[in-house]
Parts: structure tokens; C-alpha cells; sequence
């Protein structure tokens, strides 16, 4: 039996020639792609050499200090710069089990899958499908079309059809180009997404370091304040001292051991949040106690002129600016007509026996052509709609670059104050040591009260708490800093259009259970 390829469909010469003119014409117009040419948009650019909140314009303030060359970047793992293998740790586990990079990965995949169903459009469309049918027409038919009347007739068929809608005109062109920019912005938010659970990761990891460190200064305060009691007791039990010393002290410890303890409840959050941003539940993680305020490192930020490439936020807006003017060009497309090449052929018979004889055979061939006349100007509106969407796309990009670097300065400012804030209250805390330690040994001598020895304890505990607060503050400022910045990202990192063209891993599409 001669294979079905063969024997469905034999052409004759000038239904070749059709097909070599039309394949000819699409070779032609291949280049034709209606809408405008993809240029980015101009952001607004910075003539600054060097941030204006950078401490390279405050040589005299003392504190925090960015990294020196200002051209430096940084990459990768930028948390790595902290030097703390706890939160390294954390941080490798954070794109395996995350549940919003998850989210934002099979985003990307989808995006992906929609560029090979646009390039699916290149191709013909070949369907094939056998049948068995049965009828018997009306007996009573007179003056009909319909021949044999009141006959009986089964027919066996089997069709193989081909339909092919080349791309005159570009529309599929666009159409593809508009999948490869939505995939380039999926692939953008998806480092976006990265960029903010690691950065939310070191900020509770540092946030709950800095809990434990004000439980220690709390805990240090209830012991030194169960000395005091224990003094009181003894000074009135002999006959020195009243007893409203001895109530004052015990207030003071009391006032002491409930912050130490309000202070678990904001760590155990900071804690139950590290669990949820690393994909585990809240009852089977935990954290042990250990005090830690760091020091932020110098931070390589780099020049104004280079924010832009470093931020993937920014990159998905310039990247949906480029999927909007693609969409622009499939508009115009529909201002064109629409040509199809389809060919028809099988094996058709009214007995099985003789279903794929040749004389069953049967085929068909012939282009079909379709041209809007009139639409009430739907199709006008709908290509202002989109360049509206363009126009509306590019200020969202510029307001976007515009507050990156709002951002930058922002941060920049609060590092810089915000160490030398910590210089000062360092200071604020010597000294009312200093006034707690003299104030004490007065009381001692009997020539104080001891509320002056509460009152100095009560400053001392607050310019503490204050101190650390500040220090964490500084911590969280840094971190958003390095976000700000972009993190070890850059606009290399963003995949082209044939990369993400390409066919990815089986795997990559297997349902999550």
C-alpha cells in the first residue's frame, strides 16, 4: 500500500507553481513589519559624578563610610559582605524553598510557553481523522437536489487536511516579539522577587540579632537591679534607710523584668517570619538566643550613572515599554489582509474493502484571501488604545527611575546620619553610666535619696534601649541600601529572547505535588 502522504494528494504542475509564488511572496515580505521601530525611552539621567548623600560629600562626619573606589559594585551574593555564616545559610536556602520566588519562577515559565505557542503560528496546521457514516435520505423527495432518493449509503473516509496562514505582513512577527519582551519582564521581576525576599531575610535576620540584644542590656538590668533590691532590704531592715527606697527598687526591677519579657513577643515574629520566608512552618523552626548589633561594612554603591542597569525593577519597565510597542505593531497588522494557503486530500469510500483504493482518493488545493472593509472604526480605536498603553508604559519607567534613586539617596542619608546618631548616643550612654555610678555612691554616703539613684537607672535602661534600637535601625538601613542599589544584579543577567525562545527541560513543566 503506497503510504498516505503518496497517494492523498497528487498536484498538478500549476498547483505547484501557487505554492512556490506564495512561498515566494512570504520570502519577500518577510522584512514587512507594520508599527514603530522599538526605541527605549530616555530616563531621566543624573549629571552628578557621585550621589549627593554619599559620605564622599561629608568628609567630615564621622561614622559610617561607603566603599572606596565609588565605581565598585557589588555581585552575586551580596550578603555575603555581612560575614555571618547563619545568615549565608539562610540566605542558599531562600531560592529552593521560597514560596514567592516559586511563584514568580513558574510566571516566567508560563511566559515562556507563550512564546512557543506565538512561533506555533509559523507553521502549517495539519490535522488528520477518520470516520464511518451510515445514512439513508427521504423517499418522499421530489424536485430535489439530493440524489438517490431513499437509498441507503455508508462511507468511509479518511481526510488529512493542511492549512498555512504565512506571515505577510508581520503580524506574527510582532506577535512573538510581544511573548520575548513579556518573558524578559517576567524574567526581570522574577530577580525582582529574589532581590526583596533576600533583602526582607537579612532585615528580620538582623532585626531579631538586635532582639536578643536588648533582651541581654534588659536582663544585665534586672540583675543589677535585684542588687539594689537586695541592698534596700538590708539598709531598711537594719534601721538606715525608709522603706519607700525598698518599694522604689522594686518597681524599678519589676518595670525592668516586663520589658525583658515584652521583648520575646517581637522576637518570637521576627523568628515565625525567617520560618515562612524559608518555606517552613512556623512550629518546626526556631532560632537560638545570640546577641549581635553589627557594624555595617563599607558598601561599594557605585555612580549614579550606573543605578539604572543594576535594577531589575527598572529593567521589567523598560522591558514592558518594548512588549507595548510590539503590541503597537500587531494593531497596525490588522490593517492588512490575511492570506491562506490550505490543502485537502484522503481516502474516501462507501465499502471498507475498497476504502484505500486509488480511484478513492480525493483531494483539494487553494489560497484564500480576507480584507477588512468596514469596522465602525474598531480597529482605529483599538490601535490608539494601545499606543495610549505605550505612553502610559514609559511613565511608569520614568517614574520608576526616579524613585531608584530617590531610594538610593534615602538610604544613603539614613546609614550616614543614622552612625553618626549612634556615635552620639554611645555617648549619651557613658555618660548616664557615669551619673548612675556617681549617683549610687552618693546614695551609699547618705547624701542622696535613692530615687536620684531610680532616676538615673531609668535613664540609663532608656539611652540603652535607645542605642540599640538605633543599631538595628542601621543594620535594616544598610540592607535597604544594598536593595536600593539593585543587589549583585545587573542587566547582563537578563535573558535574551532566544534563550528564552529555547525549548527548556521536561521537568520544568512537571505538576507540583
Amino acid at each position: 500500500m503506497r503510504s498516505l502522504l503518496q497517494s492523498t494528494v497528487q498536484l498538478r504542475l500549476r498547483d505547484l507553481s501557487l505554492i512556490g509564488s506564495g512561498l515566494l511572496l512570504s520570502s519577500l515580505l518577510v522584512a514587512c513589519t507594520p508599527g514603530p521601530k522599538y526605541h527605549a525611552p530616555a530616563p531621566p539621567a543624573p549629571t552628578a559624578k557621585s550621589y549627593k548623600e554619599s559620605t564622599i560629600n561629608f568628609q567630615d562626619a564621622n561614622g559610617w563610610k561607603v566603599a572606596s573606589p565609588q565605581d565598585g559594585m557589588l555581585r552575586g551574593k551580596w550578603w555575603e559582605i555581612f560575614h555571618d555564616e547563619e545568615l549565608n545559610g539562610y540566605e542558599e536556602q531562600l531560592d529552593v524553598n521560597n514560596q514567592n520566588i516559586k511563584q514568580s519562577f513558574e510566571n516566567l515559565m508560563a511566559a515562556r510557553a507563550l512564546i512557543r505557542e506565538a512561533r506555533a503560528q509559523y507553521w502549517p496546521t495539519v490535522t488528520a481523522g477518520a470516520s464511518w457514516n451510515r445514512s439513508k435520505t427521504s423517499g418522499n423527495l421530489t424536485h430535489s437536489s439530493t440524489a438517490n432518493a431513499g437509498f441507503t449509503s455508508s462511507t468511509w473516509s479518511l481526510p488529512l487536511d493542511v492549512s498555512w496562514t504565512p506571515d505577510f505582513f508581520g503580524k506574527i512577527r510582532n506577535e512573538v516579539r510581544e511573548a520575548q519582551n513579556a518573558a524578559q519582564v517576567s524574567a526581570a521581576d522574577l530577580e525582582n522577587e529574589k532581590l526583596i525576599e533576600q533583602a526582607t531575610l537579612a532585615e528580620t535576620y538582623f532585626q531579631l540579632r538586635g532582639q536578643d540584644a536588648l533582651e541581654k542590656v534588659l536582663n544585665d538590668t534586672v540583675e543589677s537591679d535585684k542588687k539594689a533590691l537586695e541592698l534596700n532590704k538590708t539598709l531598711y531592715e537594719t534601721g538606715i534607710n525608709d522603706y519607700l527606697s525598698v518599694a522604689a527598687a522594686e518597681s524599678t526591677l519589676k518595670s525592668a523584668e516586663s520589658a525583658a519579657l515584652n521583648v520575646g513577643v517581637t522576637r518570637a515574629q521576627f523568628e515565625h517570619a525567617i520560618a515562612t520566608l524559608l518555606g517552613k512552618p512556623a512550629s518546626d523552626f526556631s532560632i537560638a538566643v545570640k546577641p549581635l548589633l553589627i557594624v555595617p561594612p563599607p558598601i561599594p554603591t557605585g555612580v549614579p550613572s550606573q543605578l539604572l542597569e543594576r535594577r531589575p525593577d527598572v529593567a521589567a519597565t523598560e522591558r514592558t515599554i518594548a512588549q507595548a510597542n510590539a503590541t503597537i505593531g500587531i494593531g497596525y497588522g490588522a490593517f492588512f489582509p490575511s492570506v491562506t494557503l490550505s490543502a485537502a486530500g484522503g481516502f474516501e469510500s462507501s465499502t471498507f474493502q475498497h476504502w484505500f483504493d486509488w480511484p478513492s482518493r480525493f483531494w483539494s488545493i487553494g489560497p484564500s484571501f480576507s480584507q477588512l472593509i468596514y469596522d465602525g472604526g474598531l480597529y482605529r480605536a483599538t490601535l490608539h488604545q494601545y499606543q495610549a498603553t505605550y505612553n502610559a508604559d514609559v511613565a511608569i519607567y520614568r517614574q520608576t527611575t526616579l524613585t531608584a534613586f530617590q531610594q538610593v539617596e534615602d538610604y544613603l542619608a539614613a546609614t550616614r546620619i543614622l552612625s553618626q546618631q549612634i556615635i552620639k548616643q554611645h555617648e549619651a550612654v557613658d555618660a548616664a553610666q557615669t551619673t548612675l555610678d556617681l549617683e549610687t555612691e552618693r546614695f551609699r554616703t547618705g547624701i542622696d535619696p535613692y530615687i536620684d539613684v531610680t532616676t538615673a537607672q531609668v535613664t540609663l535602661l532608656s539611652d540603652q534601649e535607645s542605642l540599640v534600637t538605633l543599631q538595628i535601625q542601621e543594620a535594616v538601613a544598610s540592607i535597604e541600601l544594598i536593595q536600593a542599589l539593585g543587589g549583585g544584579w545587573d542587566e547582563s543577567q537578563l535573558p535574551t529572547p532566544a534563550q528564552l525562545s529555547a525549548k527548556p527541560a521536561k521537568t520544568d513543566y512537571e505538576i507540583q505535588r
